[in-house]
C-alpha cells in the first residue's frame, strides 16, 4: 500500500530547492543579521543575570542557611522572600522581553517574514506556470 497523501493538494508541490534558497539567502541578509543581533543583545545579558540571581538563591539556600533563615516578620524569612522574588523576576523578565520585542523586533521580523512569504508565492506561481 502506497502513501499518496503528499499529492492530494490542488497545487503542485513547490520544489524544495527554490524555497530553501530563499531561506538560506535570508540568513546572510544584513537585516536578518541585525534582527538576530538585537534579539541576542537582550537574551544573553538577561539570561546571565537571571541565572546568576538563581544561583545566588541556590547557593545561599545551601551554604547560607543562617542568613536565609533570618526571620523578617511573623513566619516570613529571607528564604521565602528570595523564593517569591524568583517568581517576580521571571514575570518581570517576560514583561520586559514583550516590551523590547514590540519596540525593536516585531516590525523587522514581520517585514522579513512577509518578504519570504512573497518569494514563496512567487516560487509557487513559477512552479505552476512551469508545469503547464
Amino acid at each position: 500500500m502506497t502513501d499518496d497523501r503528499k499529492n492530494q493538494g490542488s497545487d503542485p508541490p513547490v520544489p524544495d530547492e527554490t524555497i530553501n534558497a530563499d531561506y538560506i539567502a535570508m540568513h546572510s541578509d544584513p537585516r536578518f543579521l541585525a534582527l538576530k543581533r538585537s534579539l541576542y543583545s537582550f537574551i544573553f545579558p538577561m539570561s546571565i543575570a537571571f541565572l546568576a540571581w538563581y544561583l545566588l538563591y541556590v547557593l545561599m539556600s545551601a551554604f547560607g542557611r543562617d542568613f536565609m533563615g533570618t526571620v523578617l516578620f511573623g513566619n516570613i524569612n529571607v528564604a521565602l522572600v528570595f523564593g517569591i522574588l524568583q517568581f517576580a523576576s521571571t514575570f518581570g523578565i517576560a514583561i520586559l522581553y514583550t516590551r523590547y520585542a514590540r519596540k525593536k523586533l516585531d516590525a523587522q521580523a514581520t517585514e522579513l517574514r512577509e518578504e519570504l512569504a512573497k518569494s514563496d508565492a512567487r516560487a509557487q506561481r513559477q512552479n505552476t506556470e512551469g508545469t503547464r
